[in-house]
């Protein structure tokens, strides 16, 4: 498992290079062939007995900001890339180029005339210790990517960290590929990019390959707060990988998803539904391409995804893993 690392790098949508070279230098002797397309997208692909081309998806790139304006005072403005909440970054700590760090600030909330209503981003600001615009603009630009900083850390049965939306599912393919499953698909392990931002490096992926399906790993709301009713819940810590059957702009393909459930059910790995539709994958976009590419998500639920801090179960992490491992291996679609 590589979550620790993976998580740790930054690599906001459209600045993932530094990820994919990680990956590569993890995995470029152990499979038969790699390329990185004109978008950014690495592929890999391991032969298997032809039966049918088959992606395997996870999107390298992480929900951050980017810097929009160098403000008199030295500060700095900024929006988000990605669906970010701004009630989750006041006051967090962030890295503007792997170098400067800062921190998102608010006015205080004695000075509001409004405390209790959300803030708009353009309401907030990076303070990184500049006290003009011109010292600012002398380590600053406008279009710099600003990351968070959390270090990723073990506690008991649970990892927290930034990022694992969606490094999970790239440590998971790692993983896999390492395993060296013999299998009667021939695999493209697909490390995409810029998915945050609309889904778009899976894009180019199916007009090169075409695959007879695809398979995003993902990571995926939780929702198990104490304070939420547990009707909202859309999935549970610790009951395994969810297997999505509908999302936002996508009705996953029943074949696919059938055979998903099955293989769990016939391996003994804990899974579960994934209960509630917000959201999309990249599966949503293989589908949709002119190919029509049957899609399926299988994911690692967490707590506080798009946030400074995400929570995940490493057993369900292990078993998203495991049920991967088995369906390759049995090859129920033909």
């Amino acid at each position: 498992m590589y979550l620790k690392e993976l998580s740790e790098i930054n690599g906001v949508s459209g600045n993932e290079q530094k990820v994919r070279d990680f990956i590569l230098d993890k995995i470029k002797d152990k499979v038969d062939k790699y390329w990185i397309d004109r978008m950014g997208n690495l592929i890999v692909f391991k032969k298997g007995k032809s039966k049918a081309k088959v992606v395997l998806d996870a999107h390298m790139d992480e929900v951050g900001f980017m810097v929009t304006k160098i403000n008199d005072d030295g500060t700095l403005s900024f929006m988000p890339v990605g669906g970010v909440d701004p009630r989750v970054v006041i006051g967090k700590k962030v890295i503007i180029n792997d170098e400067i760090v800062g921190i998102i600030g608010f006015k205080a909330i004695h000075l509001q005339d409004s405390p209790y209503k959300t803030p708009e981003f353009s309401q907030l600001s990076i303070d990184a210790g500049f006290s003009s615009k011109k010292e600012a603009e002398k380590k600053v630009k406008i279009g710099d990517y600003v990351a968070f900083t959390t270090k990723y850390k073990e506690v008991g049965n649970f990892a927290t960290g930034k990022a694992f939306d969606d490094r999970g599912g790239c440590s998971i393919l790692i993983d896999l590929i390492e395993k060296n499953i013999k299998t009667d698909y021939d695999l493209y392990f697909v490390f995409s990019v810029q998915e945050e931002t609309g889904l778009r490096g899976s894009a180019v992926v199916a007009e090169q390959i075409q695959p007879d399906f695809a398979i995003a790993i993902e990571t995926t709301t939780a929702g198990d707060n104490p304070e939420l009713d547990k009707e909202l819940w859309a999935t549970h810590l610790g009951e395994g990988p969810a297997i999505t059957f509908m999302h936002s702009g996508y009705v996953i393909d029943k074949n696919l998803f059938e055979s998903l459930v099955k293989t769990a059910k016939d391996n003994n790995i804990p899974f579960q539904y994934k209960r509630r539709t917000a959201g999309g994958t990249n599966a949503a976009r293989y589908a949709r391409s002119a190919y029509g590419i049957p899609s399926a998500v299988i994911s690692i639920p967490s707590r506080y995804i798009h946030s400074p801090l995400i929570v995940i179960n490493l057993e369900d992490y292990k078993n998203t893993v495991l049920l991967l491992q088995k369906f390759l291996e049995e090859a129920p679609i033909k």
